[in-house]
C-alpha cells in the first residue's frame, strides 16, 4: 500500500504537467490546433471544477485550526486535501482554457479566465509556501478563499447570466410601461429572447456566431444565416429553429433548455410576420392584428376587470356616425366612449348610455358643447377611470358633479374657466393619478393650493415657456385610401388646436414661412406626397409626417415582367403592380414583388389615345431587413423600334436604419410618342458600410406602378 510521501510526490510530480499545459495552451492561445476528441474534456470543465472548489476551500479551513502546527497528522492531512485540490484545479482550468476556444467571448469571460489562473497558480505558491508564518497563511488564504468565490461567479455569468449570484437579493420590481410607450421589440419579443436565447448568444457566449443581446446583433444575423427576414418564415432562422422537433439539434431552444410557450411561439412568429422591426411602437399595429392582441394585454392600460361585459348589440347599436363605443383592447369588458363632431352633438343621446353604465371606463366629450348640460349622469358610470372634457365650456355646477366621481384616476378638463369654487371642489377628487388644467386661467397661486390639495397627483399646466422650449408633436394625416381614382379627401389634425399647420404636395420639405397653411381639408387628383409639420410661438417645430396618395388614371393594356420576382417575394406576379391594391409597409412578405439578383424590368403598353404623360412607382425602404432604395430606375421609350431613355433618378440612401416605410418615385413623360414603355429599376449592388451586412446585394421592393 502507498504511503502518504509516496501519494504527496505523485500529487507534486503531476502538479507540474498542468502547470506546464497550463503555459502552453495559455501562450499559444487559438494559434494552437486541438484534436476533436479534446473538446470532450473541455465540456467537462462544468463538471470538473466543484471538486477544486470544495477540496482547496477545505484545505483552507485546516490552516485556520489554531495549533495546526503542533498536530502533525491533522495538519498532514488539510496539506494532502489542499494538494489534491490543486491538482483538480489545475485539470479544471485546462479544460477550461479548451472549452473557451469554442464559442466563448467577452469580458466575462476574460475575467473569468484569469481568474482561473489566478487560482490555480495562487494554491501552487500556497502549497509549497505553506511552511511560513501562521500570519502570512492565513492572510495568503483568505485572499485565495475571495479569488475563488470571484472566479465562480464570473463563471455563473458566463453560463447562467450576468448577476446570476445577487438576482435573489435584488429588487424585483417591474416597471409598468403603458402600453402607448410600448415598442413591439423591446417590450414584447426581448423579454422572450432574454428568458430563452440569450444564455447562449450574449457577450461571452456566442454559439453560431449569433448574438442575441442587442439590436446590431440580431440585425447581422449569425453564420447560418439572417435571425429575422421581415415577412419571410423561411429564411428567417429564428423561425427556422423554433419551428423544428424538439429532438432535432439544431431546435432552439435546445432540449435541455426552458422551451418557448405557444403564446411565445406566435408572438416571435407574428413579429416576423409584421415587419421584425425594432423601433415600431405596439399601438401602430391595427387592434385586429394578432401580434396586437397577443402583447397589448401584458401593458398597463390593460388591467383586468371582473364585471360582466356589455351586450355585443347594445354595443352596436350605440356606434354611431358622432359616437364611438369600443372595448379597451380585445375581451376586454371595458369600454371607452367617444364623442366627435361638434354639430352633430346632441346632449339627449347621452342617456343612451345608461345600458352599458357598468362597463364604461373611458369617457371623452373634448370639444362637445356641453353649456349648461346636466352632468349628473356620470354618477352612474361606477367604474370610470379617465374623463376627457377639453374645451367644452363647464360652469361650475357641473365642476361640482365632476368633483364627486370618486373613481376618476385621469381628468382632462383644459380649456374651461376655473373659479375658486371649482378649484375647492376639484381638490377633493383624492383618487386622480393625472389632471390637465392647460389654458383654465389659474395663477401661480392658485397652481400652488392645488399642488398641496393633491400632493399625489400628476398636475399638467401647460407650457410656461420660461427657459425651455420644447418639440410639438408630429400631425396627425387622415385619408381614406392610398390609391384612388377621382379624387381623394386629405385631413391633417394635431392635439394642440392653436397650433400652425404647413403642409407640401410635391414631397419637398414644408417650412414655417413659404409653405401653404392648412385651413380646409385638402382635396388631391393627382399622385403625390403630402409632409406636414407643426408650428407654434415658443415651441420647435415638430418633426416632418407625411404620406403618399397615389390617383390611378390609365390602366395599361398590356404588360410583362422580363425577369420574374424572386420566388420568396412574388405576390401575384406582375398583375401585383396594377391591382390597385396597396401594401403595408409592416408586411413584407405579401404583396410586394421583391428583386435583388435581377433587375425590376417592366414592359408596358397602351391604347394609342391613352398614353400616360406621369408614371409613379411604390417602393418599400426597410434598411433593416436589407430593403433600400434602388440604384436607379430608368425610363425608356419605344419608338421606330429602337429604346430611347426618357427619364431617371438614382434616389438617395439613408445613412442609417429607419422603420418600414412606404415610398414614392415620379416621372414626368414629355414625349408621348412612344409605342411602349419600358421600366428598369436597379437593386442596391451593395449595401452602405454602416449596415450590418455592408457589402452585400440590397433588395428593391415595388407593390404599384400607376399611370396618369
Amino acid at each position: 500500500m502507498l504511503k502518504i510521501s509516496s501519494i504527496r510526490s505523485i500529487l507534486e510530480s503531476t502538479l507540474f504537467i498542468w502547470i506546464g499545459l497550463t503555459l502552453i495552451i495559455t501562450l499559444a492561445g487559438e494559434s494552437l490546433a486541438l484534436p476533436d476528441w479534446l473538446q470532450v474534456v473541455g465540456r467537462s470543465h462544468p463538471i470538473l471544477l466543484h471538486f477544486p472548489i470544495v477540496l482547496l476551500l477545505m484545505g483552507i479551513l485546516f490552516f485556520w485550526i489554531p495549533g495546526i502546527n503542533g498536530k502533525a497528522e491533522l495538519r498532514e492531512i488539510g496539506e494532502i486535501s489542499f494538494l489534491v485540490g490543486c491538482n483538480f484545479a489545475g485539470i479544471t482550468v485546462l479544460a477550461g482554457l479548451i472549452l473557451a476556444q469554442e464559442e466563448y467571448t467577452g469580458d466575462i469571460l476574460i475575467w473569468h479566465k484569469w481568474g482561473g489562473l489566478l487560482v490555480f497558480g495562487g494554491c501552487v505558491l500556497f502549497y509549497f509556501f505553506s511552511s511560513a508564518k501562521v500570519k502570512f497563511i492565513r492572510l495568503g488564504s483568505l485572499a485565495l478563499a475571495i479569488a475563488i468565490i470571484l472566479t465562480g461567479h464570473w463563471g455563473a455569468g458566463l453560463t447562467h447570466g450576468e448577476n446570476f449570484l445577487l438576482a435573489p437579493v435584488r429588487s424585483t420590481h417591474i416597471e409598468v410601461i403603458p402600453l402607448a410607450e410600448a415598442e413591439i421589440f423591446r417590450d414584447v419579443v426581448k423579454p422572450i429572447l432574454q428568458a430563452k436565447c440569450i444564455s447562449c448568444h450574449k457577450e461571452g457566449k456566442i454559439k453560431g456566431e449569433l448574438r442575441m443581446d442587442h439590436p446590431a446583433g440580431l440585425q447581422k444575423g449569425g453564420k447560418s444565416g439572417p435571425f429575422a427576414v421581415a415577412g419571410d418564415f423561411e429564411n428567417s432562422l429564428l423561425i427556422q429553429r423554433i419551428n423544428l422537433p424538439e429532438d432535432d439539434k439544431k431546435h432552439m431552444p435546445p432540449a435541455n433548455k426552458a422551451q418557448l410557450t405557444e403564446e411565445e411561439l406566435l408572438i416571435l412568429r407574428e413579429w416576423v410576420a409584421s415587419g421584425a422591426d425594432f423601433d415600431t411602437k405596439l399601438v401602430t399595429l391595427p387592434p385586429t392584428n394578432e401580434l396586437y392582441q397577443l402583447a397589448s394585454v401584458k401593458f398597463e392600460e390593460n388591467k383586468t376587470y371582473s364585471f360582466k361585459a356589455a351586450d355585443a348589440d347594445h354595443i352596436a347599436k350605440l356606434n354611431t356616425s358622432f359616437r364611438s363605443v369600443q372595448a379597451l383592447y380585445p375581451e376586454s369588458p371595458a369600454l371607452a366612449v367617444s364623442y366627435f363632431g361638434t354639430s352633430a352633438f346632441q346632449p339627449k343621446s347621452l342617456s343612451e348610455l345608461k345600458i352599458i353604465k357598468d362597463q364604461i371606463v373611458r369617457f371623452s366629450l373634448n370639444k362637445m358643447p356641453l353649456a349648461r348640460v346636466d352632468l349628473k349622469f356620470l354618477t352612474d358610470f361606477k367604474h370610470l377611470e379617465e374623463l376627457q372634457l377639453n374645451f367644452t365650456d363647464l360652469d361650475t355646477d357641473q365642476l361640482k358633479v365632476i368633483s364627486e366621481l370618486k373613481t376618476l384616476k385621469t381628468l382632462a378638463i383644459s380649456g374651461n374657466t376655473i373659479d375658486n369654487t371649482s378649484l375647492q371642489n376639484l381638490s377633493k377628487i383624492k383618487s386622480l393619478k393625472k389632471l390637465y388644467l392647460w389654458q383654465t386661467g389659474l395663477g401661480n397661486q392658485e397652481q400652488e393650493t392645488i399642488r398641496k390639495s393633491l400632493p399625489s397627483t400628476e398636475l399638467f399646466f401647460g407650457f410656461d415657456g420660461k427657459g425651455i422650449i420644447y418639440e410639438l408633436n408630429s400631425p396627425a394625416i387622415s385619408q381614406a385610401d392610398v390609391i384612388y381614382q377621382d379624387s381623394l379627401e386629405l385631413k391633417l389634425s394635431h392635439p394642440i388646436k392653436t397650433v400652425e399647420l404647413r403642409y407640401t404636395l410635391d414631397g419637398t420639405e414644408p417650412d414655417s414661412i413659404t409653405s401653404p397653411v392648412y385651413t380646409n381639408p385638402l382635396f388631391v387628383k393627382k399622385t403625390g406626397k403630402i409632409r406636414t409639420q407643426a408650428y407654434a410661438e415658443g415651441w420647435k417645430g415638430s418633426k416632418v409626417a407625411e404620406a403618399v396618395f397615389m390617383h390611378s388614371g390609365i390602366k395599361p393594356a398590356e404588360f410583362i415582367l422580363v425577369h420574374e420576382p424572386n420566388s420568396k417575394y412574388k405576390a401575384s406576379g406582375a398583375a401585383t403592380l396594377f391591382d390597385l391594391e396597396k401594401a403595408q409597409a409592416s408586411n413584407h412578405g405579401q404583396k410586394w414583388l421583391g428583386f435583388q439578383d435581377k433587375p425590376m424590368v417592366l414592359e408596358v403598353g397602351f391604347e394609342e389615345n391613352n398614353k400616360p404623360r406621369e408614371l409613379s412607382i411604390s417602393l418599400l425602404y426597410s434598411e433593416a431587413a436589407h430593403i433600400f432604395p434602388p440604384s436607379t430606375v430608368v425610363i425608356h421609350g419605344l419608338e421606330n423600334g429602337k429604346w430611347k431613355e426618357m427619364a431617371s433618378n438614382s434616389p438617395a440612401v439613408s445613412s442609417s436604419p429607419l422603420p418600414a416605410r412606404s415610398e414614392l418615385l415620379s416621372f414626368e413623360l414629355e414625349n408621348t410618342n412612344y409605342e411602349k414603355l419600358k421600366i428598369i429599376v436597379t437593386p442596391l449592388p451593395h449595401l452602405p458600410k454602416w449596415h450590418p451586412d455592408a457589402g452585400s446585394k440590397g433588395w428593391v421592393f415595388v407593390d404599384e406602378v400607376i399611370f396618369n
